[in-house]
Order: structure tokens, then C-alpha cells, then sequence
């Protein structure tokens, strides 16, 4: 069970943020009835996808952390930095440049920040997946 907690943490973070990012907010653009609307929407759902990214990037970084002080897990080594870099996406896009979209402040600017950054947290996710899982076949 705790050989595959990494994994399963893992692929709800990268499965959530591929269903929020890819999936959902798109369709509330092309359902709801004004932009407007679907911005305000977007933003709550994107709050919500932060905490699940805080949460399964904390419990990552729980069941993967040396047991022994200066030992360390492949599996952990490799994945780290992704989780790490993918947490601190999360954060500074909920808490840097969130707020600045939803003052409209440069919205141009600062949704094209969001974007890539939410990207490369996507990417970071599914590079942690990648390698936990390709660590746990060959262990």
C-alpha cells in the first residue's frame, strides 16, 4: 500500500489538473453565458486545483522523504525537483498572479503567466508520475 500512495498521489494531481486546465474550464467558456461568468467560475475551480496540487505535492513529499539522514530513495531523488517546482507553481499562481488577473490588472500579461505556469506545473506533475511509476515497475 505505501509503495503505491507516491503513485496514486501522483496521478491525482496530474489527472486533476488535465481535467480542470484541459477539460472543464474550456467548456465553461463555450457553455456559459457571458465570459464573465465562466472567468469568475474558472478562478474558484483553479483555487480548488491549487489546494488539491498543495496536497498531494505535501503528501508526496511525506512518503518520499529519507528515512535514514543522508540516504536517499532513487525514486525520491528523481521525482523531487518536480514535485518541489510543480508546488511552487501552484502557489505562486494562486497567491502572485491570481490576483492580479482577477483585478484585471494587465489581464493580457498576466493570464498568458497563469497559463504557461499552469502548464509547466502540468508538466512537473506528469514527469513526478512518469518517474514514480516507472521506478515502482522496476523495483
Amino acid at each position: 500500500m505505501k509503495q503505491r500512495l507516491p503513485i496514486f498521489a501522483a496521478a491525482l494531481w496530474w489527472g486533476s489538473l488535465s481535467a480542470i486546465g484541459f477539460l472543464v474550464v474550456p467548456l465553461l467558456f463555450v457553455n456559459l453565458p457571458t465570459p464573465a461568468l465562466a472567468g469568475g467560475m474558472a478562478a474558484k475551480l483553479f483555487t480548488a486545483q491549487t489546494w488539491v496540487s498543495v496536497g498531494c505535492g505535501l503528501l508526496l513529499l511525506l512518503v518520499l522523504r529519507p528515512k535514514e539522514p543522508d540516504v536517499q530513495a532513487p525514486r525520491s531523488s528523481d521525482a523531487m525537483v518536480f514535485i518541489v517546482g510543480g508546488l511552487l507553481l501552484a502557489l505562486l499562481a494562486e497567491f502572485g498572479v491570481a490576483p492580479r488577473i482577477v483585478a484585471r490588472e494587465n489581464l493580457k500579461l498576466w493570464h498568458a503567466v497563469g497559463s504557461a505556469m499552469y502548464l509547466l506545473q502540468w508538466l512537473s506533475a506528469g514527469a513526478a508520475l512518469w518517474r514514480l511509476s516507472r521506478e515502482a515497475r522496476s523495483s
